[in-house]
């Protein structure tokens, strides 16, 4: 089996040295798309050897089936910039490189953040698990500007490692990245017709806290469980008050 890493970038310097440390050894080609890097990316990028292409940005959907329609191999690994293959994920990629044709169209996988010096094994945040390996012509991504989704036409087999990801700063940066992705979601389901009443924005926000903090174990990750639940909750009373005033207006709502 013959893979290719496809990775989008916009000024990753920060994050892309440690993803293609993790994944160089395994790829018989990277593919990194970026949208107009200014910082060290292309140079951290080229010295791995990878295939560099520029894209304006598409949005997630568009830039990422770009990516994977441009790869030279049947199999596509899509991997973020901001994340890397555990060793456990690694040797299990290895063994599918190297071993016999299985049928599947594509692996899923856990995927484990590390937020505040804590990887996070609890609430909504795992086990996250996604499919990112594939066969490229099986499979494309859909959604709206934000949360983009594979989707595959075929058998899915689940592997045990743990992609990690490196997605928050710190809680500071969840905040106002939540406050961007709640525009974003609500815009899309606005444009998409969609429309709700006055109480579906605190009863969400409610549910989505006690989901993530007491249904699914949110509390054992300690401090930085109640963190993440308390802010996703206010992510998500933001983006459904968000729709709900674009529903008064006929219009999107801006973000203060």
């Amino acid at each position: 089996m013959k893979i290719s890493f496809c990775i989008i970038t916009l000024n990753e310097e920060e994050n892309l040295g440690r993803c293609l440390q993790s994944c160089h050894d395994l790829a018989d080609e990277i593919l990194v798309v970026d949208s107009g890097s200014v910082d060290g990316t292309e140079a951290i990028a080229r010295g791995y050897g990878t295939r560099w292409k520029h894209q304006e940005w598409l949005g997630y959907v568009g830039q990422k089936n770009l990516a994977i329609s441009s790869a030279g191999n049947p199999w596509v690994f899509s991997l973020d910039a901001d994340e890397e293959l555990s060793p456990m994920l690694r040797e299990e990629i290895r063994l599918i490189r190297d071993g016999p044709s299985t049928g599947v169209a594509g692996y899923s996988m856990p995927r484990c953040v590390l937020y505040e010096g804590r990887w996070i094994r609890h609430g909504d945040w795992y086990p996250d698990r996604l499919v990112r390996l594939f066969q490229r012509d099986k499979a494309c991504f859909t959604g709206g500007r934000v949360h983009e989704r594979l989707q595959l036409d075929g058998v899915v087999e689940r592997l045990r490692g743990d992609l990690f990801h490196y997605s928050f700063k710190d809680s500071a940066d969840h905040r106002e990245r939540g406050r961007r992705y709640a525009r974003l979601w609500a815009e899309t389901q606005f444009e998409n017709g969609r429309r709700i009443g006055r109480w579906a924005p605190i009863l969400h926000s409610i549910f989505r806290w006690f989901r993530c903090y007491l249904l699914r174990g949110g509390f054992l990750d300690g401090r930085q469980g109640w963190r993440i639940a308390q802010i996703n909750s206010a992510e998500v009373l933001l983006k459904y008050r968000l729709l709900y005033e674009m529903g008064l207006k006929g219009q999107p709502e801006q973000v203060p």
